[in-house]
């Protein structure tokens, strides 16, 4: 089975001054060191909504973004999922972030979370946490995916935050390989291996515009 976001290409990120093309934005085109270190968070925000953005032709282009248009996209996101000084590392300051951004733009989001506790006793089986990031994806949004500890899975970074665009996954849900969006490349990830070896957990966010 397979869920995904209907057009990547609306997070193909061109640099016309050397021709690089990016998957989604880097955390490293922010300003500061500060911003840098910390500014996973705001960057996977900055997709969701530069995403939501060409799907409901709210930015009057139909040519990919350039890499300066994002990386202002990146500093306005940045003044509403700020990170503390541990980072964005819950689903909660994302979200709210998400909320606050709309709110100014006079866009009406709904958001959607599911958290993955530290105590496993208290986690969400496999297949709910499968089934919320393919209702996001059928939602024809990206999913936010914070993850605290990597666990066994080494394709991940801990305390790190990447954008889902589509997901393979067991119709029996036994398994699954996520498809992200991170540093401005593509990356891929056992989500079952993830779910049963992490220690510190994570979650999930996704967010709709009713527009259109």
């Amino acid at each position: 089975m397979k869920k995904s976001i209907s057009n990547k290409s609306f997070l193909h990120i061109t640099d016309n001054r050397c021709g690089q093309m990016y998957f989604g934005c880097n955390q490293e085109w922010f300003g500061t060191k500060w911003q840098r270190l910390a500014g996973c968070g705001p960057s996977v925000a900055s997709n969701i909504f530069g995403y939501l953005f060409k799907l409901k032709k709210l930015n009057n282009q139909d040519k990919p973004y350039e890499k300066n248009e994002f990386m202002s996209l990146m500093e306005e996101l940045w003044c509403h999922v700020t990170p503390t000084i541990r980072g964005v590392n819950t689903t909660a300051i994302f979200y709210k972030g998400l909320i606050s951004y709309a709110k100014e733009k006079g866009l009406p989001l709904r958001h959607h979370f599911l958290n993955i506790p530290e105590r496993k006793e208290a986690r969400p089986s496999f297949k709910e946490v499968v089934s919320f990031i393919a209702n996001g994806l059928d939602q024809d949004t990206p999913v936010a995916f914070l993850n605290l500890c990597n666990g066994k899975e080494k394709a991940l970074d801990k305390w790190h935050w990447v954008t889902i665009v589509s997901m393979d996954y067991a119709e029996d849900f036994s398994g699954a390989v996520l498809e992200s969006y991170d540093e401005g490349k593509i990356k891929h990830a056992d989500l079952k291996l993830w779910y049963d070896t992490t220690c510190l957990g994570g979650g999930f966010v996704y967010a709709v515009l009713d527009i259109g």
